[in-house]
């Protein structure tokens, strides 16, 4: 059996992150859920320094990602991130408020895999959450390694 990889959320907003985490466990997804709450530490994690240095091997099987955070934005994580081969092939998906059009042409520039503007309406960001969760984390796997 494999492992269920974990869903990593980076999020600023605490409302926000627990509406994502409590629409994710609502989707009866077993996967484990790591919350972070700015880019540097959705870096650290993936990159496992700071007080994340000592977790344990794999990469998770989605990043969902705000812009506009604190110390370091979405965007700066997604730029970072898509230099690195090892993680060319991460689902990231963008879970932001942001409407404006040059945030969602620049995410898709920089090699984002979905983009969703979290709805200002509970129930549609909670089906949106659930329905980002179950394909991510379920539907899609990571694309084999010779």
């Amino acid at each position: 059996m494999t492992e269920l990889r974990t869903i990593l959320l980076a999020e600023d907003s605490p409302h926000d992150a627990e509406m994502a985490i409590d629409a994710l466990r609502d989707a009866h997804l077993a996967n484990p859920i790591v919350h972070v709450e700015d880019g540097v530490e959705a870096l650290d994690y993936l990159l496992r320094r700071g007080r994340f240095a000592d977790r344990g091997e794999g990469d998770p099987a989605v990043l969902l990602l705000d812009i506009k955070m604190p110390r370091m934005d979405g965007l700066e994580v997604l730029t970072e991130l898509r230099k690195e081969d090892r993680f060319k092939a991460l689902p990231i998906v963008i879970l932001s408020s942001s409407r404006e059009e040059s945030d969602l042409a620049r995410s898709w520039d920089l090699g984002v895999n979905a983009y969703v503007v979290k709805p200002v309406d509970v129930d549609q960001f909670f089906d949106a959450v659930r329905t980002l969760g179950r394909f991510w984390a379920v539907l899609n796997e990571a694309p084999h390694k010779d």
